[in-house]
This record gives C-alpha cells, structure tokens and sequence, in this order.
C-alpha cells in the first residue's frame, strides 16, 4: 500500500517533535537531533527537517513511499510542487547517507 510523504521544514526540530509526537500519538522512527525526525504509519511518511533558509512550516514536497517504487524518483506539478516517489530502502539510504550515524533501518 502506498503512503503519501509530506516533508516540512522547521526552524526548531525539538519543538516540532514534541508537537508532532503528541499530534500522530507516537514518536519518530529516526531523529537526528537539531535535524530531522521522520514518522512513518500504515498510512502516512511524515519528515520534518530543520532549514533556517525556509519559513517554519514550509511544504518541502511531497510524495509517496510505495512499495512497488523500483527507483527514487521526482517531478514537479504544475504547481511547481516536487514530488517524489521511493520505497523505505530508497528512504533509509537517503537518511543514512545524510546522517550515518542514524543508523536508520525501515
């Protein structure tokens, strides 16, 4: 089953942890401290990465994790909005070549 990914950014990753943790009712599967935090459900892929260069909030992009992805992928909208399309191997690769201390396995 497919999951949409919504990434947002943030100025403060410990707050909006916090926050998001008491909204969705259950903490991140991967946090990097002053970073990124992703939580993952049955239904949604959620990750928030702090970026002083953006406004608090801000949509990065969207996307879906889906299970059949055989490649990353990404393309605009008309909007001009990026959307990716990845499996959790594409994603955890991604995390870990960012951040190899995460350590992050889906």
């Amino acid at each position: 089953m497919k999951k949409i990914h919504i990434a947002i950014s943030t100025d403060d990753i410990e707050k909006t942890v916090t926050d998001y943790t008491e909204r969705l009712g259950f903490a991140p599967c991967v946090l990097v401290p002053q970073q990124y935090a992703l939580w993952r459900s049955d239904t949604l892929n959620l990750s928030v990465r702090q970026d002083v260069t953006a406004r608090p909030g801000s949509l990065r992009h969207l996307g879906w994790e889906d299970p059949d992805a055989t490649a990353f992928t990404q393309n605009a909208d008309v909007n001009g909005v990026v959307w990716e399309r990845f499996n959790a191997a594409h994603q955890a690769e991604e995390i870990n070549a960012l951040w190899p201390d995460a350590g992050y396995k889906p």
